[in-house]
C-alpha cells in the first residue's frame, strides 16, 4: 500500500466526515427552531422520549447531535434527567438508519455515480436568497460528500487477497476465539473515540466487512465497540456543564455499557437471531452461519453481510431500549448516585445554566440557547433588586452588611454573565448566519448589557445606603413605605420584562405596551414622591440630607426601570416579526 493510496485513504475518510457534518447541519438548520421547541415540549413520559430522540436523530442524521442538545437542555433545566435518558434511548435506535441508509445507498445502489450531478444542484440551492434553501443546498452538498468519500474509501482499501501474508496476519487476530471478540470490540471503541462519529466508524467497518478483510462476527464486535465509544462526544459536552448535564452523559454511558455487557453474554445466539432474521427478511444467505464466507460485497454473501450488520445494530439498540426504558427513574437514581451535587451548591445556582454546555451544532440551535440564558439572566437579576429592597428595610447593621455583600456579589455575577453571553454570542456571530439570526444576535448584544445595568444599579443603591449609614442617618416611616412602593412597583416591571422576554423566545411578543404601563407607573411614582420630598423639605428642613439619599435611591429604582423598558424595546427591534 503507497503512501498516494494511504492519504487517498485519509482523505476520503474526511470527505466522510465532512459530508456527514455539512449534511447534519444543513438538516438541523433546514428544521430550524422546531427542534428546540420538539425537545422542550417533552413529558415524562419515557416512551415519548424514545420516539423524540429516534425522530430528532433520524432527521438530523446524528446521535451526537442529540445528545449534545439533551445534554444542553438538561444543564438548562429544561428536560429533566429521566425524560433526558428516555431522549438518549431514542438516539441509539435513530442512529441506525445511517448504517441502513450507508449499506444500501453506498453499497448496493452506489450513489456516488449521483454525487457529483446532485453537487450541482447544491450549489445552485445555496446561492439563492433564501435561507431555507440555502440550508438545503448544505444538506445536499453534505449528503453528496458523504457519498462521494465512501466511494473513494472503497476504491482506495487495498485488496488483501492480492497480499495473502497481510491477510493471513489479519486473519490471526481473529482466530483467538472470545479473545479476538474483545479485541475488535476494543477496536471499534478506541476508533469512535478518535474519529468521534459512530456513523464513520460503522462505515469503516462495512467496507472491512465487504472486502474480506474481517468475518461477520468479528465486524459485529467492532459494531458493539462503536456504541460504547460515541458517548463520549455527550461526556465532553458535559464535562463543563452542570451536575444534571454530567449525570444525563453518564446514563448514555450506562445506557450502552449494559448493552454491551448482556450482547457478549448472549454473543453466539444473539448472532445466529440476527442472522435467521436476515435470512429470512430478505431471502439471503445467513451471515452468521458456519463457514459463511464474503468474497465479493455485490455478492449475495457481501449484501447478506452488510443487510445482517445493520440489522445487529439495529436489533441490539432496539432490544436495549425495550429492556431499559422500564428502568428510566432506577438509571436516573444510580447516576445521581454516581455524580453526587457538589457541596458548595450555591456556586452551582449562579452558574451559566444554558450555554455552559458548549455551542450546539449550528448557529439557530445555538441562538435558541443563548436566548435561554438571556432569561435565566433577568431572573437572576431580579433577585439582586429583591436584596436591594430588603436592605432599605434592615435595620439591623450586621444582616444589612450581609444584604450589601450579597448585591455586590450580584453586581460582580452581572458582569460575568454578561461577559460569557457576549463571548458565547461572538462565537456563534463567526458562523454563516441567516439575515433574521443577525438582527436577533444584534439585540440580544444589547439586552444582556441593560441587564448588567440592572445589576449595577442594585449596587448602586447598597452603596447609597451605606454613605447613609455612615452618616447615622434614618428614614422615617413614610420615606420606608414609599422606598417599598417603588420597589414593589420595580419588582412588577421585571415580571413584565421577563414574561416579554418569554413570549419572544416562544414568538409570540405583539406588541410591548405592557412594558410601557410599568414604566409609565415608575415615572409617576417617581415624580409624586420627588414632590412630595421637596414639599417637606421647604417645609422642614431637617431631615435634608435623609431626604437626599430618600431621592437618590428612587432615582436608582427609575433609572432600573429605564433599564427595562429598553429591554423590551430591544425586543420588539428584534424578535417581534413585522
Amino acid at each position: 500500500m503507497g503512501i498516494l493510496q494511504i492519504f487517498t485513504l485519509l482523505g476520503a475518510l474526511g470527505m466522510f466526515l465532512y459530508g456527514m457534518n455539512l449534511m447534519s447541519s444543513g438538516l438541523q438548520k433546514a428544521a430550524g427552531e422546531r427542534l428546540r421547541s420538539f425537545l422542550s415540549a417533552m413529558t415524562s413520559n419515557p416512551f415519548k422520549g424514545v420516539m423524540t430522540g429516534l425522530g430528532i436523530t433520524s432527521i438530523i442524521q446524528s446521535s451526537s447531535a442529540t445528545t449534545v442538545m439533551v445534554v444542553s437542555f438538561v444543564n438548562a433545566g429544561l428536560l429533566t434527567l429521566a425524560q433526558a435518558i428516555g431522549v438518549i434511548m431514542g438516539a441509539n435506535i435513530g442512529t441506525t438508519v445511517t448504517a441502513w441508509m450507508v449499506s444500501w445507498l453506498g453499497f448496493k445502489a452506489d450513489i456516488s455515480i449521483l454525487a457529483v450531478p446532485l453537487m450541482l444542484f447544491g450549489f445552485l440551492f445555496s446561492n439563492s436568497k433564501k435561507d431555507q434553501r440555502k440550508n438545503i443546498g448544505e444538506l445536499i452538498v453534505g449528503f453528496s460528500l458523504l457519498f462521494l468519500g465512501l466511494s473513494f474509501m472503497k476504491d482506495s482499501v487495498p485488496d488483501l487477497r492480492e497480499t495473502p501474508q497481510v491477510l493471513d496476519f489479519v486473519s490471526t487476530w481473529s482466530s483467538h476465539g472470545f479473545g479476538s471478540v474483545l479485541l475488535f470490540l476494543a477496536f471499534g471503541t478506541i476508533l469512535t473515540l478518535v474519529l468521534q462519529s459512530s456513523s464513520a466508524t460503522m462505515a469503516i467497518t462495512l467496507i472491512m466487512l465487504s472486502m474480506g478483510w474481517i468475518p461477520f462476527n468479528m465486524a459485529c464486535a467492532m459494531v458493539l465497540g462503536e456504541n460504547i465509544g460515541t458517548t463520549i462526544t455527550a461526556n465532553i459536552a458535559a464535562s463543563v456543564g452542570n451536575t444534571q448535564a454530567k449525570r444525563a452523559a453518564m446514563s448514555h454511558t450506562i445506557f450502552n455499557v449494559f448493552g454491551v455487557a448482556w450482547a457478549l453474554i448472549l454473543y453466539k445466539p444473539f448472532l445466529q437471531l440476527v442472522g435467521v432474521i436476515t435470512e429470512n427478511l430478505f431471502g439471503l444467505p445467513n451471515p452468521a452461519a458456519e463457514g459463511f464466507v464474503v468474497t465479493d460485497s455485490t455478492s449475495p454473501e457481501g449484501t447478506a453481510a452488510l443487510y445482517g450488520l445493520s440489522m445487529l445494530h439495529t436489533l441490539f439498540n432496539l432490544t436495549n431500549t425495550l429492556l431499559l426504558v422500564w428502568f428510566t427513574k432506577w438509571i436516573a437514581q444510580a447516576v445521581s448516585w454516581i455524580i453526587r451535587v457538589p457541596k458548595n451548591h450555591e456556586k452551582e445556582v449562579f452558574r451559566l445554566k444554558y450555554i455552559s454546555a458548549g455551542p450546539l451544532g449550528t448557529p439557530e440551535l445555538s441562538v435558541e440557547q443563548a436566548f435561554n440564558e438571556v432569561i435565566h439572566f433577568a431572573r437572576i437579576s431580579k433577585k439582586g433588586a429583591a436584596y436591594a429592597q430588603n436592605a432599605i428595610n434592615e435595620a439591623n447593621s450586621d444582616k444589612f452588611e450581609e444584604y450589601r455583600e450579597k448585591l455586590v456579589k450580584y453586581e460582580e455575577i452581572s458582569d460575568r454573565i454578561e461577559y460569557e453571553i457576549a463571548a458565547f454570542l461572538n462565537e456563534v456571530s463567526t458562523e454563516e448566519i441567516s439575515e433574521s439570526t443577525s438582527i436577533k444576535i444584534k439585540s440580544m448584544y444589547k439586552i444582556i448589557s441593560e441587564l448588567e445595568s440592572l445589576g449595577d444599579s442594585g449596587e448602586t443603591i447598597s452603596r447609597i445606603l451605606s454613605r447613609m449609614n455612615i452618616h447615622k442617618k434614618r428614614f422615617d416611616a413614610d420615606a420606608i413605605k414609599n422606598l417599598n412602593a417603588m420597589a414593589e412597583a420595580v419588582a412588577d416591571a421585571y415580571d413584565v420584562m421577563i414574561e416579554n422576554l418569554i413570549a419572544a423566545h416562544k414568538g409570540e411578543l405583539i406588541n410591548i405596551s405592557n412594558a410601557y404601563a410599568s414604566e409609565d407607573r415608575l415615572n409617576s411614582l417617581r415624580n409624586d414622591f420627588r414632590d412630595a420630598v421637596i414639599e417637606k423639605i421647604d417645609n422642614d428642613g431637617k431631615n435634608y440630607q435623609a431626604s437626599v439619599y430618600f431621592m437618590d435611591i428612587i432615582n436608582a429604582f427609575e433609572r432600573m426601570g429605564d433599564f427595562m423598558i429598553n429591554v423590551s424595546q430591544d425586543l420588539e427591534r428584534g424578535f417581534i416579526n413585522k
